[in-house]
């Protein structure tokens, strides 16, 4: 599988993500929303934005090595954040940097930013969801 991340002419060339993704391969993978748990379902970064983005991320790479694949096969990300505002950046930067760290991985995707007033468990500030593309 190959997925390759670029920014056309025309558009926006922003450095913390791409525009667009084009994934060839035969199997597709859409992820359920990947929040702050452990394996054991326990939470983790309680009131921590970037630890919480961090265990997201890790999460995402977990589930894609069980299904044959990796963080890398990953085409598109959608990241959900309780009280979006733009000062949040930073803290979201620092946990997908630390993530990307640990797996080993050029995080750098297509994503879709959504800020909203809640998410399923009033503990949790972040989920994400992944969309890949495996051979």
């Amino acid at each position: 599988m190959t997925v390759k991340l670029f920014n056309p002419d025309g558009l926006p060339k922003p450095d913390v993500y791409r525009q667009v993704a084009i994934a060839e391969g035969s199997r597709l993978v859409f992820l359920a929303g990947q929040v702050a748990r452990d394996a054991d379902g326990n939470p983790v970064g309680a009131g921590d934005l970037a630890a919480q983005v961090e265990q997201a991320y890790l999460n995402v790479g977990r589930a894609m090595t069980e299904v044959g694949g990796s963080f890398d096969d990953v085409a598109k990300l959608t990241i959900y954040v309780v009280d979006w505002s733009p000062e949040k950046y930073p803290l979201l930067g620092e946990g997908v940097a630390r993530a990307a760290a640990k797996l080993g991985v050029d995080p750098v995707k297509p994503i879709t930013l959504l800020g909203v007033s809640a998410l399923g468990e009033p503990d949790l500030m972040v989920e994400v969801e992944a969309t890949a593309v495996l051979d």
